[in-house]
């Protein structure tokens, strides 16, 4: 079992019953641009409504020159944390980390430890691998127990328009431009992406959820 120190977590809880988005891409400084850099956290009801997705993406503002290049950090636990009874402390986890070109999940499975540690779950009965998809090839999606599985590089989805942001921050603008200016178009992310049926998760049918990266 590795134990992992949280080095940055996406500070999100949020209801999860239909759609969440939070996007965190420049602004902070010990990790920006680095690979355990979570720009955007995304949970949000299936096309199957009987499943949640959960979404990690990191390393924002990737050029497409420099994706190629991008990888995910053996030394770095992605952990969705997803609260059933309402007490703002994770209850279910579900991990994912990389090896040699596959990542590996785990859970969603009770944690050994709760809070700003965590150890990697790899005695979850659930959970799975998939071939991380290079850049320009087609997605490589692998399914077991009911959940479905990516990670690979994904174009930016997260729309805002950051120089309108700006003029509203000065006080030279009072609102955002219909529909304005996407500032990360032409940019991409490291995405994870992790489906799992709404009966692995349980719970009140309402959930607290957010994600972290831990760096051994």
């Amino acid at each position: 079992m590795k134990n992992l120190k949280r080095v940055l977590g996406l500070g999100v809880v949020a209801i999860a019953s239909y759609f969440i988005v939070a996007a965190d891409h420049i602004d902070a400084p010990a990790v920006s641009g680095g690979n355990s850099d979570v720009t955007d956290f995304y949970a949000f009801q299936g096309e199957n409504t009987n499943n949640l997705v959960f979404v990690a993406n990191l390393q924002g503002l990737l050029s497409p020159a420099n994706t190629g290049a991008a990888t995910f950090n053996e030394n770095v636990l992605v952990e969705f944390n997803i609260d059933t009874d309402q007490d703002n402390v994770e209850d279910l986890v579900i991990q994912a980390i990389p090896r040699n070109g596959k990542m590996y999940f785990f859970g969603p499975v009770a944690p050994s430890q709760t809070g700003l540690n965590s150890s990697i779950q790899t005695n979850a009965t659930v959970g799975g691998n998939v071939d991380i998809t290079n850049y320009g090839d087609a997605a490589n999606i692998s399914t077991n127990g009911g959940m479905s599985f990516f990670a690979g590089p994904r174009d930016d989805p997260f729309f805002m328009d950051f120089a309108q942001y700006s003029e509203i921050i000065a006080g030279n603008a009072t609102s955002f431009n219909m529909p304005g200016a996407d500032t990360f178009a032409g940019s991409n992310v490291m995405s994870i992406v992790v489906e799992v049926p709404k009966s692995m998760i349980g719970g009140s049918g309402k959930i607290n959820t957010w994600v972290e990266s831990k760096r051994k």
